[in-house]
């Protein structure tokens, strides 16, 4: 099967150019020309381009007007403008108008390739990213948020409007609690969404670099200090930075970023130079930073710049209604990533999840159902799948108000099986358990119907 061409379209008056333009590309494009205005904003209005030529000359100010229009048209189309004038004024003002590039001419055959293999791999990355920063978008939507408790609603509401401001936030809440995303959505519907955000995890870098991480530092401050380094406060400049376990930085870096907080201002590591930014800063912990403080290990300066607005997150326990809808929503973003076709959970699978403690949190939670879509070979998550070490499903134990247990799992595949029209296959599906495990417990209940074979 032959590779798509490009298409190209051409303003262009003069014959021998066009065959010029024709013969460099006639192996990667397929090229159209027009030659009058009217007919060639038709052509742009109509069809989808990869790349445009067009001719100008210092004369022939029409032309610039005609790029202009073209812009407004197709503004992320690549424009490259061909003229015989090399003059620099010409080409600034080209430039300026929008244009991708400029070819003087006679045209050379390997600068047209060139110039058009650039513009079309330039539209693909700004397409790409234009796509991710869309993602990004409906990713840290707060509106996507399960938050189904009304505790959980209150905080994503407190969110909201912190968002709209500069203030330092301090989250705090046990580990997998979603700090880290929750920063993300802070920033990303705030008016710093279009500069950086920066994630730092303090627990995963060594005291001895974290300085330099965080500020950077000069060449020859230190043994392998080989050339100067930017760091991420310098690379977070108009953003956000968020700095996830805050309680784990030393006391002398500590001082470092007070004065950041308080002045916007520090110096590289081995540097005299002193660098301002403008960084509005997240922080989060799941210590007791109160403990830190009277144990000496964090400064209490600090601790009121950056508990300017406190949020402390629930565990996964205390917002219970939000398990199951949050089960649904991780298991959907597992089964696209590993491009597996899984529609739920069976009731089983559900059960389990439901009545778990999950002490690790949504982190727990996404990583079990992330290994349950791997394991699972059907278009369900069934309890085989669902592998939590050292967790047993609780037995009702029989009593006044209770039947005994084998009376209920009859009764369960009994209900099972009728509302599956006692298809032993597809009620094996609904039960979360094999085939063969669902006919040795028909076998064992004397469970029968006129519909199967064996029984006719």
């Amino acid at each position: 099967m032959a590779s798509s061409k490009y298409s190209i379209l051409a303003y262009e008056t003069f014959d021998e150019h066009q065959k010029c333009l024709s013969k460099a590309l006639k192996n990667t494009s397929q090229i159209s020309f027009q030659s009058d205005p009217k007919s060639f904003a038709k052509a742009v209005k109509n069809t989808e381009y990869d790349v445009i030529f067009m001719r100008v000359s210092p004369q022939n100010a029409s032309a610039f007007d005609l790029l202009k229009k073209t812009r407004q048209q197709t503004p992320y189309t690549p424009i490259i403008l061909t003229s015989k004038s090399e003059q620099t004024d010409l080409i600034v003002q080209a430039i300026k108008l929008g244009a991708y590039d400029f070819i003087s001419t006679p045209f050379s055959p390997a600068r047209i390739q060139l110039v058009v293999q650039r513009a079309v791999e330039q539209r693909k990355l700004t397409n790409e990213i234009d796509y991710l920063r869309r993602s990004q978008d409906i990713v840290y939507n707060f509106e996507s948020i399960v938050a189904e408790s009304e505790s959980f609603r209150q905080i994503i509401a407190s969110l909201k409007k912190f968002a709209s401001t500069d203030s330092t936030i301090l989250l705090t809440g046990k580990t997998g609690t979603g700090k880290s995303f929750l920063s993300g959505s802070v920033h990303f519907n705030s008016p710093r969404r279009e500069h950086p955000f920066i994630k730092i995890n303090c627990t995963n870098i060594p005291d001895t670099l974290l300085e330099s991480e965080l500020f950077g530092h000069e060449k020859g401050s230190f043994t392998g200090a080989e050339k100067q380094r930017i760091g991420r406060f310098e690379q977070a400049n108009g953003g956000t930075i968020f700095l996830d376990e805050i309680g784990e930085i030393p006391l002398e870096i500590q001082a470092k970023l007070l004065r950041v907080l308080e002045e916007r201002a520090f110096e590289r590591v081995g540097g005299n130079t002193t660098i301002h930014v403008d960084v509005r800063i997240i922080a989060a912990t799941n210590k007791n930073l109160a403990k830190q403080i009277r144990r000496g290990k964090f400064r209490e300066d600090l601790y009121y710049r950056i508990n300017v607005l406190p949020v402390e997150l629930p565990t996964l326990q205390d917002r219970s209604q939000c398990i199951e809808p949050l089960a649904h929503k991780l298991l959907e973003k597992s089964s696209a990533a590993l491009t597996k076709k899984i529609k739920g959970f069976s009731p089983n699978a559900l059960a389990i999840i439901k009545s778990y403690t999950w002490p690790g949190n949504i982190r727990q939670l996404a990583n079990t159902l992330e290994r349950a879509v791997i394991l699972e070979e059907s278009n369900t998550i069934r309890s085989d799948s669902i592998q939590i070490p050292d967790f047993h499903q609780p037995v009702p134990k029989p009593g006044k108000h209770c039947e005994p247990l084998q009376t209920q799992e009859k009764e369960l595949i009994l209900r099972a099986l009728e509302e599956n029209l006692w298809v032993q296959k597809n009620a094996a599906k609904a039960l979360g358990v094999s085939p063969r495990a669902l006919n040795y417990k028909v076998n064992k209940f004397g469970i029968t119907h006129p519909n199967w074979r064996k029984n006719k």
